[in-house]
C-alpha cells in the first residue's frame, strides 16, 4: 500500500521484500486463514442441510485439496499485488535491506551485495510469533499458526495455548473440521480487548461446538509422551493434564527489526516498537515506518492505512492516523467483529452510558439464514447519544462492523442510526434496531429489563 500510494504521488519507488510479496497477512496470516476457515464453513453448512430441507450424502473433507485450495488463493493474491506494483512503476528487488547510514541501504540477495540511496524510507518489517517461555515449546509438534496452516491431516486432538484472536479463530477452524479443540488462556476471559458481553455469548457457542476453554489459567510445561503430547496447566479446578496431537502456540505476535541496523539510521526503538508519531514519522524525520513493527494496533487493514499516510506525508501532505474507527474481527463461526469502546472502557472514561442491544434471533436475515447466534450491542453517551462503540456477534459482522466504524468517524448518534434506513430483510437491520433499542423504542424485539 506504502509503495503504490507513494508512486501515484509521483515518487520513484523501490520495494525490498526478503520473502514473498503481501507479508504476513497474505502469505501466513488473515489470508490462508480465512481459507481455511471457509472451507470448514462450508463443511459444518453442509453438516446442517436437512434443516434446510436439503438432503445430502455422505461428506468427505478432503484435507489436500482444502490445502491447495488456501494455497492457490494466497498464490493469486500475491500474484495480483507484483502485478499491482510492476502496473504502478515501482520497482521490486529481491533481497534483505539493512541501513548503513540513515539514507543508504544495503541489500543483500543470493549472495550478492548492493546499495540503494534513498530521500526517505518506509519501514514494514512486519512481525513474528511470540513464543512463551514454557518448557516443551519446541518439541515436534508443538507449532505457531504458520504452522498450524499446514498440518498434513487434521489432528484429532488440538490444544491451543492463547484464547485472542488466532486462538480463538483456530479453536473454530479445527472444530468445524471434527477436531477435539482445548483452548487455554491465562487471562480471566478469551478475547481479551472485546466487550465482556458479547465474548461471553462467543464463548458459549464455541462451547456448544464441543470446543473447551479453560481461562485464569497457566500453562506449565509440554512434554511428550509416545506419538502424543502432554500439556501441563494449573486450571481454575486444580492441576490438569491435557493429551493432544498438536499444540498450538498463539499468545500474539511481536514487532520484527531484526537486521534492519536502525541504529545506524538513527532510528528509535522502545520496548522493541519502533517510535512513530501519528504522521508514522520515526526519530529521523525521513524515515517512516508502519505495520506491525511499529503500530499500536497490529492488525492488516491498520497497516494498510499507515501505508497510506506514511506515503502521503513522506510527499508533503499532512495526514495522521485515527485509530478510533479501527474495526476488530475475529473470523470465527459466528462472527466476531467491534470498533470503538468497550461498555467497560466507556465507563472507565468517565462516560454515562446508553446500551443498544438486539438479538440476532429478532433478525428477518439471521433466521432465514439459519444464523441466529449472536447480537449488535451499541454503547452510546448517554447526554447526545453519540456513538462510542459497536460490538457484533454474527453472520458477517466483520462485514457489519464498516457502517460502524463510520458512524464512530462522523460522530454520528443513536438517532442518526435509527433515522436511516436499511434494507430489508438484511443482516445490516440490527444495527439499527440496536439503536433503536439505545432510544428505549426497538420494533422488533423484547424490551431489555
Amino acid at each position: 500500500m506504502a509503495a503504490i500510494r507513494a508512486a501515484q504521488l509521483g515518487g520513484r519507488v523501490t520495494l525490498v521484500e526478503k520473502e514473498s510479496l503481501g507479508g504476513t497477512c497474505v502469505n501466513v496470516g488473515c489470508i490462508p486463514t480465512k481459507a481455511l476457515l471457509h472451507s470448514a464453513e462450508v463443511n459444518r453448512t453442509i453438516g446442517e442441510a436437512t434443516e434446510a430441507g436439503v438432503r445430502v450424502g455422505s461428506r468427505e473433507v478432503r484435507w489436500d485439496v482444502v490445502q491447495e485450495r488456501k494455497d492457490k488463493v494466497v498464490k493469486q493474491l500475491s500474484e495480483g499485488i507484483k502485478a499491482l506494483l510492476s502496473a504502478n512503476g515501482v520497482d521490486v528487488v529481491a533481497g534483505e535491506a539493512s541501513f548503513s547510514d540513515e539514507r543508504t541501504l544495503v541489500v543483500r540477495s543470493g549472495g550478492e551485495v548492493g546499495e540503494i540511496e534513498s530521500d526517505a524510507v518506509i519501514l514494514a518489517t512486519g512481525s513474528e510469533a511470540s513464543i512463551p517461555p514454557i518448557p516443551g515449546a519446541g518439541l515436534d509438534g508443538v507449532v505457531t499458526s504458520t504452522g498450524a496452516l499446514s498440518f498434513k491431516e487434521i489432528p484429532s486432538r488440538l490444544v491451543i495455548i492463547g484464547g485472542g484472536v488466532i486462538g480463538t479463530e483456530f479453536a473454530s477452524l479445527y472444530a468445524d473440521f471434527g477436531c477435539g479443540v482445548t483452548v487455554i488462556e491465562m487471562m480471566p476471559r478469551i478475547l481479551p480487548g472485546a466487550d465482556g458481553e458479547v465474548v461471553s455469548a462467543l464463548r458459549k457457542v464455541l462451547e456448544s461446538r464441543g470446543v473447551t476453554i479453560h481461562t485464569g489459567a497457566q500453562v506449565r510445561s509440554i512434554e511428550a509422551a509416545g506419538s502424543s503430547l502432554v500439556v501441563s496447566a494449573d486450571l481454575p479446578g486444580g492441576e490438569g493434564r491435557i493429551e493432544a496431537d498438536k499444540v498450538l502456540l498463539a499468545v500474539g505476535r511481536k514487532p520484527f527489526t531484526g537486521g534492519s541496523n536502525l541504529e545506524a539510521a538513527g532510528v528509535k526503538v522502545e520496548k522493541g516498537r519502533v517510535r512513530v508519531d501519528r504522521s508514522m514519522r520515526t526519530s529521523m524525520p525521513h524515515i517512516f515506518a508502519v505495520g506491525d513493527c511499529c503500530s499500536p494496533i497490529m492488525l492488516a487493514h491498520v497497516a494498510m492505512m499507515e501505508g497510506e499516510v506514511a506515503a502521503a506525508n513522506v510527499f508533503g501532505l499532512d495526514e495522521k492516523m485515527d485509530y478510533r474507527t479501527a474495526p476488530g474481527c475475529v473470523y470465527t463461526s459466528p462472527e466476531l467483529a467491534w470498533v470503538g469502546l468497550t461498555e467497560e472502557e466507556a465507563k472507565k472514561r468517565g462516560h454515562r452510558v446508553k446500551i443498544g442491544v438486539f438479538p440476532m434471533i429478532g433478525n428477518a436475515r439471521s433466521l432465514i439464514s439459519g444464523e441466529t447466534r449472536g447480537m449488535v450491542k451499541i454503547v452510546a453517551d448517554d447526554k447526545y447519544g453519540e456513538v462510542l462503540g459497536v460490538h457484533i456477534m454474527g453472520a458477517r459482522a466483520t462485514d457489519l462492523v464498516s457502517e460502524a466504524s463510520l458512524a464512530i468517524r462522523l460522530e454520528a448518534t443513536l438517532e442518526e442510526l435509527a433515522e436511516t434506513i436499511h434494507g430489508h430483510p438484511t443482516f445490516c437491520e440490527a444495527t439499527r434496531e440496536a439503536a433503536l433499542a439505545g432510544l428505549g423504542r426497538t420494533i422488533h424485539g423484547m424490551p431489555r429489563v
